[in-house]
């Protein structure tokens, strides 16, 4: 392995006393690694490096997080010195995937972790990458390629290699280069190589898995946005239900109503009082328990077209005979902060986050028409054409994973019970559909699924909702870290087991909850005594 220090000798002199010559390096402490700055000549096949630059400990300055606009400062300040590297990948000559890769100097763990993206893309998680290279890893993100907000698609108009660059190809070409620059610098390969993803880099997860099993022996495929073109289907669906018809709008003074009548009707069905549903498939909340009496209409109530739109949306999407072709959303947390204010219903009608990616996706991904109107939709018309062009390039849908299982492959699945974005059926309905593919004890020996209790989308809500999916969080074991587990089960063999997820208060992140996550199809039950706080007082049941 090469050795990196952060110096160089620019200046020499030659000194002899008595016929003995040494030579004395002059301006050593140049604060720069040679091996860093020598990666941008470094050939890289489809690629090109345009930066390679030691990074000195607490002098990094980056962009906000991508989602929330969260200050990164203290994060980067934080950060010990470093190889920072970009690259720009071009498999295809429409292709312009930027990646960034952070390469520890001289306590390298090994490992290469990859990180994922979240809606269309468009943006690096420096965050992440971040995280990784504090607990020594070479860690990697990308745009996917393209740059622009993860909530808009107008960059795929009249580009098919920029889908496709999005679909699948963007994480697989970041793989690539890294390892290929990681081996470089340091003089080994990569010993062990993990990727996590939530949301669309849930999807890109698994798109891993399917397509490229030699990429990496660990994957954390998070909420994932499995069947892409049924869920943005499904968005579009969800708008025209809301808004086809104003009176049919759900505004969010009303979502209070909505959660306070599915916890009467469901909340103790897990034997405790807690505004959590353990298992929401098994509350049978009906909507029309809160409907208006005549000539009311309140914060309190639903008016009967609010009745039936919000039957359709617990449903799902069905065809034109009325079948159910896509999973809808659970009750449960439907006024949860960044829950379906944010999502599905938003702030006023045609505000919510379905509606703008439904949009986009239509108007720039399927029908290349800027002007494309959502009110047009049809199962049978616009999502047929989206499966039948660009499913194989954008859904993840694919049971097969036998060659991943085959060349030893680890993959664990987390998914919010209350996610309001992506129905957790979805992912559910992929895992029996990995059984039904390779058997109950072949899809055993390498995937785990973690159905997450009162969990919003990747985080968030009102159950316990932090084990180590979202970033690399110190201090947490393989106990009560799902990423650690999942790194234990590649490297030593031991499969995950129970997980304890904990909730935190945000102000100070002081722990005011803990419950054992289970792996489904168990889940976890009180056992009648105790702290319901304490994740001591459940225990995993179930096969």
């Amino acid at each position: 392995m090469k050795l990196h220090a952060p110096a160089i000798c620019r200046y020499a002199i030659l000194l002899c006393i008595l016929g003995s010559c040494v030579s004395i390096c002059i301006a050593q402490n140049t604060n720069v690694d040679p091996a860093c700055e020598q990666l941008a000549h470094l050939k890289v096949p489809d690629a090109s490096v345009t930066l390679a630059q030691t990074t000195l400990a607490g002098t990094y300055s980056g962009p906000a997080e991508v989602f929330t606009g969260r200050d990164l400062t203290a994060l980067y300040k934080s950060l010990p010195t470093f190889c920072r590297v970009e690259v720009t990948a071009k498999p295809t000559s429409d292709s312009d995937i930027k990646i960034a890769l952070w390469l520890p100097i001289g306590n390298w763990n090994g490992r290469f972790q990859g990180f994922g993206n979240g809606g269309f893309a468009g943006a690096i998680d420096y965050g992440q990458v971040g995280a990784a290279l504090k607990l020594n890893y070479a860690a990697a993100a990308t745009d996917a390629g393209h740059v622009g907000s993860p909530g808009e698609a107008a960059w795929a108009l009249g580009h098919p290699e920029k889908v496709i660059d999005f679909g699948y190809r963007g994480i697989h070409e970041m793989t690539r280069v890294s390892k290929v620059i990681i081996q470089s610098f340091y003089g080994d390969p990569v010993k062990h190589s993990y990727f996590a993803g939530c949301s669309d880099g849930g999807r890109e997860a698994l798109m891993e898995a399917q397509r490229y099993p030699e990429d990496y022996d660990g994957i954390l495929a998070g909420d994932p946005a499995i069947n892409w073109t049924a869920l943005i289907s499904l968005s579009v669906y969800n708008t025209q239900v809301l808004t086809l018809d104003p009176a049919s709008y759900i505004p969010p003074a009303k979502l209070p109503a909505i959660t306070a009548a599915v916890n009467v009707a469901c909340d103790e069905l897990d034997g405790v009082k807690d505004g959590i549903l353990n298992d929401p498939r098994q509350c049978h909340f009906d909507p029309a328990a809160i409907e208006c009496k005549a000539g009311e209409d309140s914060a309190k109530c639903l008016t009967a077209p609010q009745v039936t739109a919000l039957k359709k949306i617990y449903a799902g999407l069905p065809d034109s005979s009325s079948h159910i072709i896509f999973p809808g959303y659970l009750p449960g947390a439907e006024d949860a902060p960044g829950g379906w204010n944010l999502w599905i219903t938003g702030p006023a009608p045609k505000m919510s986050a379905i509606y703008f990616l439904g949009n986009n996706f239509y108007a720039y991904f399927v029908h290349g028409q800027a002007n494309w109107d959502y009110k047009t939709f049809t199962v049978e018309k616009d999502e047929k054409l989206a499966e039948s062009t660009l499913g194989s390039q954008l859904d993840a849908s694919d049971p097969d994973l036998k060659a991943f299982e085959m060349r030893g492959g680890k993959l664990v699945m987390y998914h919010g019970w209350d996610d309001p974005a992506i129905p957790a059926l979805n992912s559910v309905n992929y895992f029996e559909s990995v059984r039904a593919k390779l058997g109950q004890n072949a899809t055993d020996s390498f995937l785990r699924l973690y159905m997450v209790p009162g969990m919003l989308h990747c985080i968030g809500g009102p159950g316990p909702d932090v084990f180590g999916q979202m970033g690399i969080f110190t201090g947490m074991d393989s106990g009560n870290n799902m990423r650690l587990s999942l790194q234990q089960w590649s490297e030593s063999g031991i499969a995950p087991g129970v997980i304890i997820v904990s909730k935190h208060d945000r102000t100070d992140w002081h722990v005011t909850m803990t419950r054992p996550l289970c792996p489904y199809p168990q889940a976890a039950k009180y056992k009648g005594t105790g702290d319901t706080t304490n994740a001591a007082n459940f225990v995993c049941t179930g096969k």
